[in-house]
């Protein structure tokens, strides 16, 4: 039987019919789609979507304006661009998103040098401290000595260390304002 005559029965729903237009059409579908699509998996994905709308849609089959393989490989075409064309706009949006996503870029020589230049400020702070207050903020904010620590590694009261500590953050504070 004729792929014409097929698909005129195909459309009243004979699935006799439907098998064998099948056996004749799919694989010039699977090849077209092949083409276009290029990946073997969507493919073949694409190739059932065509041949499960040629059931649905026999009906629309017109003999008048081409051959019944015209027409399928039509529809064949159709899908495989549609599909091609989403996959490219999923990957332009994925492409977009994550351009968003990118904050600034990182830039290992601009942070090494203003990490430089902080550490230069801190050290001029710290050396306009007495040697006690320099001493007591160096053991406890660098070192990581409690204040009871930092009165006997220098054998000074606690509560002198207490003051010194006091009045040197007041003065680095001050000193460092001008880093802000």
């Amino acid at each position: 039987m004729e792929p014409e005559e097929l698909l005129v029965l195909v459309a009243h729903g004979d699935q006799q019919a439907f098998e064998e237009l099948y056996g004749v059409v799919s694989g010039p579908v699977y090849g077209l789609v092949r083409r276009v699509v290029r990946d073997p998996a969507q493919s073949e994905e694409v190739a059932q979507e065509v041949l499960l709308e040629l059931w649905r849609s026999a009906a629309r089959f017109d003999p008048e304006r081409g051959s019944a393989l015209a027409w399928v490989l039509t529809l064949a075409h159709r899908k495989a661009v549609d599909r091609v064309r989403s996959a490219r706009a999923a990957s332009e949006r994925d492409q977009r998103i994550g351009r968003r996503a990118d904050g600034p870029a990182f830039d290992q020589v601009a942070e090494a040098v203003e990490a430089g230049l902080e550490r230069d400020w801190v050290r001029r702070c710290l050396d306009g401290l007495t040697q006690l207050q320099r001493q007591s903020v160096t053991l406890a904010y660098y070192e990581g000595y409690t204040y009871r620590e930092v009165a006997q590694r220098l054998s000074v009261p606690l509560g002198t260390v207490k003051t010194r500590m006091r009045d040197g953050l007041t003065r680095l504070r001050e000193c460092l304002g001008g880093a802000v």
